[in-house]
């Protein structure tokens, strides 16, 4: 019967049954499709769209926002970033309001890379400084930090 009253176990019994159970639960092992040899695994479009949502030039996010984003840090080393901008409290004159960008955040999750390489779209005929692309085509990570891209 299905209806959820009962479960079954099945454990390996001898030492091959258990390496074999082991071997086909290591992701590293079974991402690639012995098919075709590639990857079965891939960035969701979902992932892909937040991704360049989050790091183009005009994202800021408040300290509320930041902090609730590297709550979800399991990494996270305890330092907050530099704000990128302070932006003057309305009703307060002296007063600021810190706002740090996406492409900061973004930083904080990956690795202390060092990284150039030029989007689908970047046109090789620009005549701007690579760090200077006003597309944002041209990535440029240095030490694990967004620079531009």
């Amino acid at each position: 019967d299905f209806d959820g009253d009962e479960m079954n176990l099945h454990v390996p019994q001898s030492l091959t049954a258990r390496a074999e159970a082991e071997t086909m639960m290591m992701v590293n092992k079974v991402i690639v499709s012995p098919q075709s040899n590639r990857p079965v695994m891939g960035i969701v479009q979902d992932s892909l769209l937040s991704s360049a949502k989050m790091t183009k030039r005009n994202i800021f996010l408040e300290k509320d926002h930041l902090m609730n984003h590297i709550m979800w840090m399991d990494d996270w080393d305890g330092k907050i970033p530099i704000p990128a901008i302070m932006i003057p409290t309305d009703n307060k004159p002296g007063a600021y309001t810190p706002h740090w960008t996406g492409k900061q955040l973004f930083s904080m999750i990956i690795p202390k890379v060092n990284l150039i390489r030029k989007a689908n779209g970047h046109k090789d005929g620009e005549k701007f400084p690579q760090d200077l692309c006003p597309h944002d085509t041209y990535v440029l990570i240095q030490d694990g930090q967004i620079i531009c891209g």
